[in-house]
This record gives C-alpha cells, structure tokens and sequence, in this order.
C-alpha cells in the first residue's frame, strides 16, 4: 500500500477528478478546471521528484486525469494505473515527452499532452542570455566582485568574446531555434551558419532583409549559409546553440571527436535537452582547453551533474531555467489543464499546437478544445477547425 501523499484540494465536490502532481504557478489554471466542474487535487508533498509510488497514491481509485512534470516517469505502471481509475488523459507540463512512454498510454487509451508553442521566445531568451554570460565571462566576474578580490581595472582582467562580426551556428532551426538565430543575428549582427533536415525559410529571408537594412545604412551586412552537415557547423562556428529534439538519433549527439572538431575559443549552449551532449566528454574538453565555453541549462543526469563540472570556471551551469519566465510558466500550467480538461469533456484537438494565443488570453474564455495531444492520431482524435 502507497503511503498518502499531502494535497490541497479546490472546488471538492467537483463532478470530475484532475490531479496535479506539483503547484503550478498562477491561479488561471485552477479557476478553469473548476469553472468546468473539476474538483482540483495539488500535491503539496515537499518532494522536488515523485516516486511512481507516490504517483499512483494520488491517482486513487478514481481520476479522470492528472497534470505532471517531465521529472516524472510515465510508462506502464503510471498509465495502467490511472486507466484503472477510469482516467483518459495525462499531460506534461512542457513541450517535452521523453519520460513518458506514448505507446503506454496508447494502450491504456489515454491522451498525452504537452505545451509547445508558450515557451519559444523565453527559452530563446535564456539561450541568448548564456551566451553573452559565457562569451564575456559574467559568472567568473560576478564571484570576483563578490569574494572582495577586485582592487582596480586592469588590462587582461576578465577579458571575453566579441559577438559583433563572429559567426553563430544553429543545429535544429525550429521554433526555438529560429528564434535564437533572430535575436543573435539582429541583436548582436552576427552571421548565420545553420544545420536542420528542413530548410528554414522565414529564418533565411529575415536575415537577407536585416542584411540589406544594414547594407543600406552603410555597415557591412550579415550573411546566412545552411550547412551540408552538423560537422559544417561546428568547425565554422565561433557560438554554437543546440536545438534539437532528443531521440536515438541526438543522443549525444555533440561528443569527444565532435568536440575536437570546433575553434579553441568557441562557445557551446544547451538549452534542448542534457542528453544530446556527452557531458564526461565534454568536461574533458573544458578542462583540456580553457579557453573554451559552454553554457549549460540541461544536464545529461538531471538533476546531478557529471563529476568535475561544478568546478570548472569555464562553463556556465543553471538549473533547467530555459522557460521560467512568468507569463511563460503560467501559460505552460493553462494548456496543461486545457489539455486535460479538453479530453474529459470530449471537445477536439486544436488544429494548430503552436498558436496558442486564444488559450492563453485573460479576457476571453478559451477555445473548447484540447491545445496539444501528442498521440492523437493514434488515438483517432477529432481535430478542431481553424
């Protein structure tokens, strides 16, 4: 028997039961399950991951559906259980689905949801953000002001990276991507190199526009290349930033010889997923040329780090922050719960996961609709019209 877990509970005698294994940030998620008759269970257990014990004790004898974290595994055992309680959709809070196993919930029959389409600019952001933190040493500096050691200006202190003029390299020109590639581009007039199985067109155009602007005004205008190969990109890149989705096919997909194969004076960003670097390898590399950056939201063992990174002054480490802006993290828990919600009321998928603009609008009741269910082709789902 599962010991009990704590819960704070809302609207207690609603027809349906929806489950959240964590607080979420705001409120709009809550009051929108309970405006639609959910009794709202939150687990309040100071516990920063859940066990799948722990898990199947708040799920219960009875759950229509349950919000979670990709902290989380859901595989047979979450996804049997919560079929038992009569329960036919999950949902992440995030854009990310590697710990739950798809075809576990296909077979239960339950709806899988995740919430692309709200975090695109913040996590872009943060990408940004680590990249100028590595490129001009800001962490290193910051611990030196602070430790009192600062006792004048000096010609060689703290000396970085110009970005101005350098060449930022993209893997997985997506959403994100792009996005990064944009705000580099246009904030920094860097040139582009990118690598993605698909052309990215809108981001190709954007930098011949921003080029001619530049030309126009008499400064030298940037450049787009899209590379042949990943390799392409990391031996001509002076910043390189992974975006890829983690498959079989990324799992470390930056390793030793890959490392070897970039300028002694790069920076490396990852704000996709810890996997896709082989970090031992990687901590090798910093230790071997100092010289070398990289700045690290994701970790290949969340949450512990790979032995002798902590350590090691060029690298950049924050704790898989990429999407914790406000209104980002609140809109993230809305189309969690629209997700679940949407299935226990039968109402379609939207047709367009990524325009999430009308769920996310205060002023307005969302679309009746589910805005993201991954496996709903497999489950024969309706898709909403546009």
């Amino acid at each position: 028997m599962a010991k009990p877990v704590s819960i704070e509970v809302w609207n207690p005698n609603g027809k349906y039961r929806v489950v959240s294994t964590k607080p979420m940030p705001g409120t709009r998620w809550i009051n929108l399950l309970v405006h639609q008759d959910c009794r709202v269970e939150i687990c309040t257990e100071k516990k920063t991951i859940l066990s799948v014990e722990d898990i199947i004790a708040l799920i219960g004898d009875k759950c229509d559906g349950v919000i979670g974290q990709l902290t989380e595994d859901w595989g047979e055992e979450l996804f049997s259980a919560l079929s038992r309680a009569g329960g036919k959709a999950f949902s992440n809070m995030a854009v990310g689905y590697n710990n739950v196993d798809v075809n576990a919930a296909n077979k239960y029959g339950v709806a899988v949801g995740n919430t692309p389409g709200v975090l695109t600019e913040t996590t872009a952001e943060l990408a940004a953000s680590l990249s100028l933190a590595a490129a001009r040493r800001i962490v290193e500096a910051d611990e030196f002001m602070r430790a009192g050691l600062y006792d004048g200006w000096l010609p060689h202190l703290f000396v970085g990276n110009l970005l101005k003029g350098q060449t930022v390299g993209v893997i997985g020109a997506g959403r994100i991507g792009s996005a990064y590639a944009r705000m580099m581009v246009e904030g920094f007039k860097m040139n582009l190199i990118y690598f993605d199985l698909y052309q990215a067109t809108r981001l190709e155009k954007f930098v011949t526009a921003y080029a001619e602007f530049l030309k126009a005004n008499g400064e030298q205008p940037v450049t787009w290349k899209r590379a042949a190969s990943m390799d392409e990109v990391l031996q001509e890149a002076d910043l390189i930033s992974l975006h890829p989705i983690l498959d079989k096919t990324t799992y470390h997909l930056v390793n030793k010889e890959r490392l070897s194969k970039m300028k002694k004076e790069a920076i490396l960003i990852n704000c996709s997923r810890g996997p896709v670097v082989d970090e031992v390898a990687l901590v090798e590399h910093l230790k071997q040329n100092p010289m070398f950056r990289a700045g690290l939201d994701v970790f290949e063992d969340e949450p512990y780090m790979k032995p002798g990174l902590a350590e090691l002054k060029n690298a950049v480490v924050v704790p898989h922050i990429a999407s914790a802006s406000k209104w980002t993290r609140e809109g993230m828990a809305t189309l969690a719960a629209l997700n679940v919600l949407g299935k226990i009321k039968g109402y379609p998928v939207w047709f367009d996961a990524n325009k999430v603009e009308p769920f996310l609008n205060e002023n307005a009741p969302p679309p009746a609709a589910s805005p993201s269910i991954v496996n709903a082709k497999d489950l024969g789902l309706p898709v909403s019209q546009a």
